[in-house]
């Protein structure tokens, strides 16, 4: 057993674990808990967020919510949905997961189950210290469009081409708001407050969606 701590985070490995043992952990551990694991290739990763990784993901969520609001796009957020694939023998939990795209397809549903329903068409990842196992490989083989990754400084977007993750400048879901320049106003939240910061934010995106309008 290897953990790793940060201020933002603790991470456990648990190495040589089976599938099935890693089902029966999630039974066991309930979705009444803080934590977050990732199993792949024999390996769990218990992640237990800390302040610092929280308040980074809530800030984000909030600015996708305004994204979405002032795109007209609809939007079902799942939090750190519990994501397994029986066939591929992979599962996580990503810090939050959102359904954009496929949203009038799970609107109604209380339960995701991936052998039937599409994945989040977005997840978030906030890893101030990296994780050991390859979200890159793992959620790109539970076929999910767009990940996103900030760890602490910079904001990392990924798009999902061919089986694999090709890094991208702009998010295909919030073209043309330059989304990468979110970890800017996180550290302004630390000066102005949250409310404050996101009320700039949206007056941001709206810059960014209409410039004609604004000049």
């Amino acid at each position: 057993m290897v953990t790793i701590a940060t201020p933002a985070e603790t991470r456990v490995l648990l190495e040589n674990i089976s599938w099935q043992t890693f089902k029966t952990v999630l039974t066991e551990m309930g979705s009444e808990r803080n934590t977050r694991l990732a199993y792949d290739n024999g390996t769990i990763e218990i992640m237990t967020p800390l302040m610092a990784h929280e308040n980074s993901n809530r800030l984000i969520e909030a600015f996708i919510g305004v994204l979405c609001e002032e795109l007209g796009l609809e939007i079902k957020r799942v939090g750190s949905l519990t994501l397994t694939r029986d066939d591929l023998e992979r599962g996580g939990e990503p810090d939050s997961s959102y359904y954009i795209q496929n949203e009038f397809l799970v609107r109604s549903k209380e339960k995701i189950d991936l052998a039937f329903d599409p994945p989040p068409d977005l997840v978030l990842e906030v890893e101030y210290s990296r994780s050991q196992i390859d979200k890159l490989r793992l959620y790109a083989a539970m076929g999910i469009p767009e990940f996103w990754r900030y760890n602490g400084t910079v904001l990392r977007i990924y798009r999902l081409e061919s089986g694999q993750y090709s890094e991208i400048e702009v998010s295909p879901t919030f073209t043309p708001v330059a989304v990468k320049e979110i970890p800017q106003f996180i550290q302004e939240s630390k000066k102005k407050g949250e409310i404050a910061t996101t009320r700039t934010f949206r007056n941001w995106v709206k810059q960014q969606i209409f410039p004609a309008v604004q000049d």
